[in-house]
C-alpha cells in the first residue's frame, strides 16, 4: 500500500488531541490503563504527563507533537504493519512516527508485555 503526498498532509494536520481519547478507549476496552498508555507515550517522546496534557489542551496538530519530541532512540525497532501499512517501509518521517504510536498503542491493547512495548 503506497502512503500518498495527501494522505501524508492529512496525517500532519491531524490533532493528536482529536485521536487520544481514542487511544484511551481502546487500551482501556482491553483492561489497560491510562497510566500505562502515558508511560507508552513518554517513552517514545519524552514527555511526561504534564507535557501530554499541554498538547492536547493546545490541540497541536500531530506535526507539531513530533517536532517538540525526542523521539527514543531504539524507535527504529518498532516495525510490523498498522492500518494496513508495514511501518518500516513508510517514507515519510512524520508519518512514520504518528505509526509508530498507533503501533505502540496497539501493542498495549493487545495485552503485550511493557519490556516488549517499551523495546528493553
Amino acid at each position: 500500500m503506497n502512503v500518498t503526498p495527501e494522505h501524508n498532509a492529512r496525517m500532519a494536520k491531524m490533532t493528536f488531541s482529536s485521536v487520544y481519547p481514542h487511544y484511551i478507549t481502546k487500551v482501556e476496552k482491553k483492561g489497560r490503563t491510562v497510566a500505562e498508555l502515558h508511560q507508552v507515550i513518554a517513552w517514545l517522546t519524552g514527555f511526561d504527563e504534564n507535557k501530554i496534557q499541554a498538547l492536547i489542551d493546545e490541540k497541536v496538530t500531530f506535526e507539531t507533537f513530533f517536532e517538540q519530541a525526542k523521539l527514543h532512540p531504539n524507535a527504529h525497532l518498532i516495525k510490523g504493519m498498522i492500518c494496513g501499512y508495514k511501518i518500516e517501509e513508510i517514507e515519510n518521517p512524520l508519518t512514520q512516527k504518528v505509526r509508530y504510536l498507533d503501533k505502540l498503542v496497539d501493542e498495549l491493547a493487545a495485552g503485550r508485555k511493557m519490556e516488549k512495548i517499551l523495546r528493553e
